[in-house]
């Protein structure tokens, strides 16, 4: 059974600091970006997280020194008063909305026993260089800066919990400035915490949507303490890690799309010749044509947009795997016409988040620098649960949610 733990959680001072501390999680820019976005801006929590935007280019972004200058960086905001620790243990409900459409998520402390013995379930791959980086920062600083995204399956009654939470002004509520709109609550009632602590009691498992490094990261840190501490009980903070738990269906899950840098030697017309054995191909023309449904695909290439559905006989919706597009587009056209065989490696292959739209993948192709993109359909929830609970691991680069959660707006101590 899934757990829930209130915390003391660290947290903007008000509301003008939390417009201002809160910034995107850290794998979503790179340096260049990081430091633009956090110009002028000393509270952005980026140069928490990614402190080497604080430091000359030459900086290899894995120096003890960027680990150090992170941490200094988050004292520095607890030292002046931009954030606080507040007194007593609670929960917290943040929302985000995006074009009118707004989730709410139940901030509390995971469990690392949940995540060791699978009671939170994963659907990637992790990296152990990704997992590390991670980890440096959780040894140094004692902290869980960024939260995980979580999902967990819809529970009427926590529904209606957080509905009545949410009914009361926010604690922050503020526009971020590409248009999302983030709302915070604090729960601190110990009637109200302790029965959402014992409705999640009763869920089998909670799923990780988005941030497996850093789910990885944080229970790893939370297992070694564990292993250090001879007077370990269970009862210590660094049992627990910062998560955002989402009900799975308020959740989107945007397409997540292909770009390739060549056609394998074929010309184009020698590719669409290719691919009528796999798929019935109905040419589009310049207008972006979008997948509406599972096992149809779109094409750009050349400057004309194609609709393609995998024939009947060329996928498995009876395995959790073989059903998802990824998987049908590279068994039918990455594998055996391009000889793109490793997603994680391949320098000829490059994934486009679907948030950017068919414009983006349009553009990569038009400038000369890829051959074609492909773009899929979303997929489902569902299909995320079923992999998860299969114990299988989807392909890379499969699922892109969106809004992103803001780091910043709650910090968990492990000590």
């Amino acid at each position: 059974m899934a757990h829930l733990k209130p915390f003391k959680g660290i947290r903007p001072a008000t509301p003008e600091f939390a417009a201002l501390i809160a910034s995107r999680p850290y794998d979503v820019l790179n340096r260049q970006e990081a430091r633009m976005e956090a110009e002028g801006n000393p509270l952005s929590f980026l140069h928490v997280i990614k402190p080497e935007i604080d430091l000359p280019d030459t900086t290899d972004e894995h120096d003890e020194s960027v680990y150090l200058k992170g941490f200094e960086n988050f004292r520095k905001l607890l030292g002046e008063g931009i954030l606080k620790y507040d007194v007593q243990d609670c929960l917290y409900v943040y929302a985000q909305t995006m074009d009118g459409r707004t989730q709410y998520g139940l901030v509390g402390c995971a469990s690392v026993e949940d995540y060791l013995n699978n009671v939170i379930k994963k659907h990637e791959l992790t990296r152990p260089d990704k997992e590390e980086d991670r980890k440096k920062h959780i040894r140094l600083s004692g902290m869980n800066y960024e939260p995980v995204f979580f999902a967990y399956p819809a529970v009427a009654e926590i529904d209606q919990i957080i509905a009545s939470a949410t009914a009361l002004p926010a604690a922050y509520s503020f526009t971020s400035p590409d248009g999302i709109g983030h709302a915070l609550w604090v729960i601190s009632n110990p009637t109200t915490i302790a029965r959402l602590v014992t409705l999640f009691d009763a869920i089998p498992s909670t799923y990780v949507a988005d941030g497996h490094h850093r789910t990885a990261a944080a229970a790893l840190v939370g297992n070694e303490r564990k292993e250090q501490n001879p007077a370990h009980t269970g009862k210590e903070e660094y049992n627990y890690f910062l998560a955002v738990h989402f009900p799975d269906n308020q959740l989107k899950i945007f397409d997540y799309n292909r770009v390739v840098r060549d056609l394998n030697g074929l010309t184009p017309s020698e590719f669409l010749g290719k691919l009528s054995a796999g798929f019935d191909i109905t040419p589009k023309g310049n207008e972006e044509f979008r997948p509406s449904a599972l096992h149809e695909f779109s094409m750009y290439l050349q400057g004309q947009w194609y609709a393609l559905r995998a024939k009947p006989g060329t996928f498995d919706d009876n395995d959790p795997i073989g059903c998802l597009d990824v998987t049908v587009l590279s068994n039918l056209i990455l594998t055996p016409l391009l000889d793109i065989t490793d997603l994680r490696k391949s320098q000829r292959i490059d994934f486009v988040g679907g948030i950017r739209g068919l414009g983006a993948l349009r553009a990569r192709v038009d400038s000369g620098e890829m051959a074609a993109a492909f773009a899929l359909y979303p997929v489902s929830m569902k299909q995320l649960i079923d992999i998860a609970d299969s114990g299988s691991i989807m392909p890379p680069k499969t699922t892109w949610f969106e809004p992103k959660l803001r780091s910043g707006l709650v910090i968990h101590s492990l000590d």
